[in-house]
């Protein structure tokens, strides 16, 4: 029986059964490989594809279809920025405002759920079993080790105290649930383990999540990944192997001959560590400088090498997919879960966010380019008009360009008086303003174009070159992903929520 013949069976056995609906009855493609990029403005994808016109991404975006106005969602964290692409929804519908948010009906870690609800809700490296090392304290490849349950906060039902993982917060099914419903293997390589998020409400849609920690220390350092353009390349470069492996049919380790998964990727680091970090760190040349040479999108050093870095490596998948007997029947997507502002350095503006710990009734924020505020559950309805007051006089100093009051979050998101999870208040900042105390040039997690307009590119079999420049979501990856395997797109709770409609001009 054919690779396709066999997953149309499985479908049928659960349509039988009563279960997920029959794909179509020829997929357009048996695999997908999806790839973000972060950091990677429509900008910098037309830059490097004209200054290297024999590179990777200019074989891309040359053989493939293009969306220049590709917009990230409205809050541009990496969380609700990959749950866009992988759900089709947005913060409101998936739940999903930041990797460190604020939840009012949760309860910290290691409280029994005793006390006032509301707890911090940090899925980061926060949440490892020992994030100073690349392993996390686990084994890669079993994010449940990796993650340390005594770390993660606590929900309460009617008998029950217990801890929230990742996949637990998210409120609706993922494209890798989906896909693993029907038969078919799904795989990811991300920055932290707790990306297991991605295996759905279910907890089973991914069958291999090979993390690594980004915020490990360099060996023989006391510095994170992060903090070295080299380190962050060679980071990249581990899971890059380990997608090989897959497409040869191993698991990311190459231990185990699992086959070659239906969906899978990674995400690549290097392009925005390039965008943040100012200067060289352990094994740089010692004045490698990051970010932007001006406002034209030109890379210094730093930067360029990385964007060399992910070009070369993009190569080495094209290839393997070609080695393996794959490019026929493989669809190619690129994107980027987020940009990163400012990219003019003119315009740099770097701010303390320590006044937000001031804002009367504080609770918890986040403060990157763009700012999220929850007020304390038992003071929240007392202590609202004081805190737009605070942020109103706090305005010039803090460089807000405009406060979103509960009213206007509702109505942009969801309503913070009733769901637990969307914050009080939404700041959106002035153009260059970042809240750093000096250690990084740019950051993500607002609302300006400099983080919103991504790359996003699609290149496969069928696939005709094509520039489209009508405005596009990167939500829309998600249902594009589940037709091109032949799937019903609404089989995504959000998108048949929120309407979300496959990329235009595709030929399936």
């Amino acid at each position: 029986m054919t690779k396709l013949g066999r997953r149309a069976a499985g479908a049928l056995a659960l349509a039988l059964l009563g279960g997920a609906a029959l794909p179509a009855a020829a997929a357009p493609y048996a695999h997908v490989l999806l790839i973000s990029i972060d950091g990677l403005h429509a900008l910098d994808l037309a830059n490097y594809a004209a200054s290297h016109p024999e590179g990777t991404l200019a074989r891309l975006a040359k053989g493939g279809a293009v969306y220049r106005q590709a917009m990230v969602p409205l809050i541009s964290d990496s969380f609700p920025g990959f749950a866009a692409q992988v759900t089709g929804g947005g913060p409101a519908t998936t739940g999903i405002y930041y990797d460190d948010s604020y939840d009012r009906a949760l309860f910290p870690p290691s409280s029994g759920c005793k006390g006032e609800p509301g707890t911090e809700v940090p899925f980061a490296s926060e949440i490892d079993v020992d994030s100073k090392r690349a392993d996390a304290g686990g084994a890669v490849g079993r994010p449940m080790t990796q993650i340390d349950a005594a770390k993660l906060p606590l929900r309460k039902s009617s008998d029950a105290c217990t801890p929230v993982y990742p996949h637990d917060y998210l409120r609706v099914n993922t494209a890798f649930e989906v896909v693993h419903g029907h038969g078919g293997r799904t795989a990811w390589s991300d920055k932290h383990p707790a990306y297991e998020w991605l295996a759905g409400l279910s907890g089973r849609g991914l069958d291999e999540l090979y993390a690594l920690e980004q915020d490990a220390l360099i060996p023989g350092t006391k510095v994170k990944t992060t903090g070295s353009f080299a380190a962050e390349r060679d980071f990249d470069r581990q899971r890059v192997t380990a997608l090989l492996n897959m497409m040869r049919g191993l698991d990311g380790t190459g231990a185990a001959k699992v086959g070659v998964p239906a969906l899978f990727g990674m995400n690549f680091q290097a392009v925005s560590v390039g965008q943040k970090l100012p200067k060289a760190g352990p094994g740089d040349p010692p004045d490698a400088r990051g970010g932007y040479s001006d406002a034209a999108g030109r890379p210094n050093d730093g930067l360029a090498a990385q964007f060399d870095s992910v070009d070369a490596a993009l190569g080495e998948l094209l290839a393997g997919l070609k080695e393996n007997g794959l490019d026929g029947s493989t669809l190619v997507i690129v994107s980027a879960k987020h940009g990163q502002s400012p990219i003019d350095p003119a315009a740099f503006r770097p701010t303390e966010d320590k006044p937000l710990d001031a804002v009367p009734g504080h609770a918890f924020h986040d403060a990157d380019d763009g700012a999220l505020i929850w007020l304390k559950p038992a003071e929240r309805d007392a202590k609202l008009p004081e805190a737009e007051a605070f942020l109103e006089q706090h305005r010039a100093a803090l460089g807000i360009g405009a406060i979103l009051p509960p009213a206007a979050v509702a109505s942009l998101f969801a309503d913070p008086a009733t769901d637990s999870r969307a914050p009080d208040f939404v700041l959106a900042t002035d153009p260059g303003v970042v809240f750093t105390s000096g250690k990084k040039i740019a950051e993500h997690g607002g609302m300006s174009l400099d983080d919103r307009n991504v790359a996003l590119l699609v290149y496969g079999p069928g696939i005709k070159p094509a520039v489209v420049d009508a405005a596009v979501a990167t939500a829309q990856i998600a249902p594009t992903i589940l037709k091109a395997l032949g799937y019903a797109p609404d089989e995504l709770q959000a998108v048949k929520a929120e309407g979300t409609q496959p990329l235009p001009g595709l030929p399936f």
